[in-house]
C-alpha cells in the first residue's frame, strides 16, 4: 500500500479502504493509519466495529480481531471505557448453557498469550469428547475428532483466527495441507513445525507470537502419527 497517499486520506476513506482490503496485513496497516487520526480515528475505529459487530451483526472476521486488537491498546480513556462497555468479554459472546467454556481460551488470545491458549485449546478439546482430569488420557484418538460438534470446532477455529490477524486456526492449517496436495512433510514445513527436516522441540523451539509462520499454531502432537489431525482436517465442518 502506497502510505503517502493513504495519508491524503480522510478518516472516512480510510474507513471505506479498510472494508474493502481482503488481506491482514492491508488491514492491519490501514486501521493502523486510522488509529494515528488522534481520537477522531480511533473513534471512527469503534464505530465501525460496533456498527459490524452489533448493529449489522456480519460474520465475524480477523478484520474485527485487528480492530479490537488496536482499541484496546488506546491511550484514551474514553475509548478503552467504550470498549469494555460494548465488548466487556471480547468479540465473542457464547451462550450460557454450552457445555464448554471458551472465555478463558479468548482471555488468553486477546491477550495473545498464545503458548498458554495453545495448551488450553487441547484441553477443551478433551473435553469436548468427554475426557477430563479424572482420566488417564489427556490426548485424542482419530476416532474422537468425530464427536467434535461443528459448531464447538468452529468456535475455536474462529477464536484463533479472529485473534491472530487470520494467521493461525485448523482450517487456516487445512488450507495450507490442501494447497500441498495432502502432503503431510511439505505442510510441516510451510507451518513451521519442521526447521531443514528436523522436527521443533517443544515449547522453546515454536513461535509463540504472531512473527510465526502461518498456521503455525494451534499444535498437535503428531507423536502418535497424523491419524487426528487428518481426522480433523476431514471433519464435517469444512464440507457443510
Amino acid at each position: 500500500m502506497n502510505q503517502r497517499l493513504g495519508s491524503n486520506l480522510t478518516v472516512s476513506e480510510k474507513i471505506t479502504k479498510l472494508q474493502d482490503s481482503s488481506c491482514a496485513k492491508e488491514q492491519v496497516s490501514w486501521a493502523r493509519q486510522i488509529s494515528l487520526n488522534d481520537l477522531t480515528g480511533q473513534k471512527a475505529l469503534l464505530e465501525f466495529l460496533i456498527n459490524r459487530r452489533i448493529v449489522q451483526k456480519v460474520d465475524i472476521s480477523s478484520l474485527d480481531g485487528i480492530i479490537f486488537e488496536i482499541l484496546i491498546e488506546s491511550s484514551y480513556k474514553i475509548i478503552k471505557d467504550d470498549i469494555k462497555r460494548y465488548f466487556p468479554n471480547g468479540l465473542f459472546q457464547f451462550n450460557a448453557s454450552s457445555k464448554v467454556d471458551y472465555q478463558s481460551l479468548q482471555n488468553l488470545l486477546i491477550q495473545q498469550k498464545y503458548q498458554e491458549a495453545d495448551r488450553l485449546t487441547q484441553i477443551k478439546l478433551c473435553e469436548l469428547v468427554g475426557l477430563n482430569n479424572k482420566n488417564e488420557r489427556n490426548w485424542l484418538y482419530f476416532t474422537d475428532i468425530s464427536s467434535i460438534s461443528s459448531e464447538d470446532l468452529s468456535i475455536i477455529d474462529l477464536l484463533w483466527r479472529v485473534y491472530s490477524r487470520d494467521k493461525f486456526g485448523f482450517s487456516i492449517q487445512r488450507q495450507i495441507w490442501l494447497s500441498s496436495n495432502c502432503n503431510w512433510e511439505k505442510l510441516w514445513t510451510k507451518i513451521g513445525w519442521k526447521n531443514e527436516g528436523v522436527e521443533r522441540r517443544y515449547p522453546h523451539e515454536f513461535i509463540w507470537d504472531l512473527n510465526a509462520p502461518q498456521g503455525h499454531l494451534p499444535l498437535f502432537n503428531q507423536l502418535r502419527g497424523v491419524q487426528v489431525l487428518s481426522a480433523l482436517f476431514n471433519h464435517v465442518l469444512w464440507t457443510q
